[in-house]
This record gives C-alpha cells, sequence and structure tokens, in this order.
C-alpha cells in the first residue's frame, strides 16, 4: 500500500534526490551534471517543507511533488548552493542558465515544482494521487488555480496534466538556449481549482 504524505523525511533527501535527478536530468543534465554532482546539489536543496511523497509501507518513497511557495520551491537553490556543488566558476555559469529559465512565484495561480514517480511505480496512479495532494493544497492556501511547466517532449507528462484538467495556455520557446537544455519549449499548463 502506498501513502501520500505532505514533506519528506530526512533520511529520505538522498533518494529524492536521485528521484527528481531520474525525472529531470535529461531536461537539465547539460547544466547540473554530471551525475554525482548533480545529486550532491539536489540533496543540499531539496526542501523537504516544499512537496508531498508517495511512500510504501516500509518507507520507500515511489514518488514525490515539490511546490514553489513565497518562501521557496522544492528544488530551487542559491548561489551558494551551486558554489558549493561545482565551485565558483561552475556554480557561475551554472546560475546564468538556471536563472534564463525563469524563477518567479505566480501570486495568481498555485506553481507545481516538479512530479517525479519512480519508473517501478508508472501506471498505478501515484502521480494522480500526488496532483491531487497538490490541488487540496493549493485549496487550503487559497488559490483558484494551479500551474505548471512541461517541456514539449513530454507527451506521456502532458497526457497526464490533461486527463486532470490542465489546459495548456502558453509556449515558451528556448531558442539558443535549446541546445544546454536538450529541449525546445516549455509548454505552461493551468487547471482551475
Amino acid at each position: 500500500m502506498v501513502s501520500i504524505r505532505k514533506g519528506l523525511a530526512a533520511a529520505q533527501h538522498a533518494a529524492a534526490a536521485r528521484l527528481y535527478w531520474e525525472a529531470f536530468g535529461g531536461k537539465l543534465g547539460t547544466v547540473l551534471g554530471p551525475d554525482d554532482r548533480a545529486l550532491a546539489y539536489l540533496a543540499r536543496v531539496i526542501r523537504a517543507d516544499h512537496c508531498f511523497t508517495a511512500v510504501t509501507e516500509d518507507g520507500a518513497l515511489l514518488g514525490i511533488a515539490g511546490f514553489k511557495s513565497p518562501f521557496g520551491s522544492f528544488a530551487g537553490g542559491s548561489m551558494a548552493d551551486l558554489q558549493a556543488a561545482y565551485g565558483r566558476i561552475g556554480a557561475l555559469w551554472r546560475g546564468l542558465a538556471l536563472r534564463a529559465l525563469g524563477n518567479e512565484v505566480d501570486n495568481q495561480r498555485f506553481l507545481i515544482d516538479g512530479i517525479a514517480v519512480a519508473r517501478s511505480a508508472r501506471s498505478q496512479g501515484i502521480g494522480s494521487a500526488l496532483m491531487a495532494a497538490l490541488f487540496d493544497e493549493a485549496r487550503a492556501r487559497g488559490y483558484g488555480a494551479i500551474r505548471l511547466e512541461v517541456i514539449d517532449s513530454n507527451w506521456r507528462a502532458r497526457a497526464l496534466y490533461e486527463r486532470l484538467g490542465f489546459v495548456a495556455t502558453d509556449r515558451v520557446r528556448l531558442g539558443l538556449l535549446q541546445p544546454i537544455f536538450g529541449f525546445a519549449a516549455a509548454i505552461t499548463m493551468v487547471r482551475p481549482l
């Protein structure tokens, strides 16, 4: 049996970093790689108070759904965090590249900051259950809508979001940054609550 919990246990930070990297390494690999440094960076910056987790009865982490708030985001770090993982020069160019992706907080809509489900646990309703927890959190915080970004080539995630009532509202092309991130555009999707 899988349960959805708010927050992340301290013992699960490394597993959460691996799960997040498995889901987003293809998108962020050039910027946050190599793998060992990316995992160290993610384990350092993930915020236990900005996520929901899907865990088994024995505590195995099967899924995670992060969100942003005016107080931070699930996987957003500072220049000091980047420098700790990549050194001064590595942090500088990585910080500039990540800033180009955007780091805003939407005061009108609750923002999702990534959702990842272990490959072995996909197609079992875990992603939908994590999304339901995010919907409830957004409502509890007084939001009337929820927003996320999905890369144009992630058809599986986009199909899930459309089944859950999200509608594409914008498409932002990366232009010259496409070779760095490995995708052409990010699609903004919104769902009323």
